[in-house]
């Protein structure tokens, strides 16, 4: 029999007289754990720990404007009617596509005006990043969002999930698809892939890290995407983040092509990745 379960509170405590929620917590702890993660790499790959500090400084209040202003862009029927909810970030609704795109110019500026290589800065940061995204849609599960269609206790718990995860998802009156926890445990299969494979000798060119990562993510949303009931759309009818997936994908691939056809050396990453080390 199913019964209405007793939802987690969004917010974890109060400070000062705020409301202090999970949603942020887990975001910036998510935050620490990438810069700290991309601060090992970056000394392993001999560029300095203090310029990507200096990007993070940049890409992180960057990357979570340009995720809110995809999200409001594309709900612009309701922001538009409700603009004093269009900073209300803290109640959820930023897109990850959105976070990146804005991460990704900032940090092509950044590496130019500091004279890095882009494509091995990009291969630092990512793990790191990916670690962060994994992390923070648990922000979602705490909010109730980014759920998908109506399900059974019984599916939920031919799962073999924990309680409380079962019980986070009645909502609506209804029990939902947990698609934050198959994005979420999938794109940690990529990353467990990724930081496996990353230091194998000449198996990675420069670069090609992060292109991984934008495949398999790519492919994860894709489908993730297509489960949820929460989905941005062009016309009514396209999943935005369904689009720019399959878009990326076919990007990619064809990056993969061209680059591997290039056969300059200062363009090889992998093994220790010293081969063509980086200096100030």
């Amino acid at each position: 029999m199913q019964f209405i379960a007793n939802a987690i509170d969004p917010i974890a405590f109060r400070f000062a007289g705020r409301d202090v929620r999970w949603y942020g917590i887990l975001i910036g702890i998510g935050i620490v754990i990438a810069v700290w993660m991309s601060m090992a790499e970056a000394k392993r790959r001999q560029i300095m720990p203090d310029d990507i500090i200096d990007l993070l400084l940049w890409i992180v209040p960057i990357g979570f404007i340009g995720a809110r202003a995809y999200y409001v862009i594309f709900e612009w029927g309701y922001y538009s009617a409700h603009p004093a909810q269009i900073f209300a970030i803290w109640n959820g609704g930023i897109a990850i596509y959105g976070g990146l795109i804005a991460g990704l110019i900032t940090l092509i500026i950044f590496c130019y005006y500091k004279v890095l290589p882009a494509w091995l800065v990009l291969d630092i940061i990512t793990p790191g990043v990916m670690a962060a995204q994994i992390l923070g849609r648990w922000g979602n599960f705490m909010n109730q969002e980014a759920y998908g269609a109506k399900t059974t206790l019984s599916f939920l718990q031919g799962l073999h999930l924990p309680q409380f995860i079962i019980d986070q998802m009645w909502i609506n009156g209804a029990y939902r698809q947990p698609t934050f926890l198959y994005e979420s445990f999938f794109n940690l299969i990529g990353l467990i892939i990724i930081l496996a494979l990353r230091h194998k000798k000449d198996l990675f060119k420069r670069g090609e890290i992060v292109l991984s990562y934008v495949l398999w993510y790519s492919v994860v949303r894709f489908f993730v995407e297509g489960m949820r009931t929460d989905s941005l759309y062009i016309f009514n009818t396209i999943r935005v983040s369904q689009a720019l997936s399959a878009v990326l994908f076919f990007v990619v691939i064809g990056l993969f092509i061209y680059r591997r056809r290039v056969t300059k050396p200062e363009w090889y990453l992998a093994g220790s990745g010293l081969k063509y080390p980086y200096h100030r």
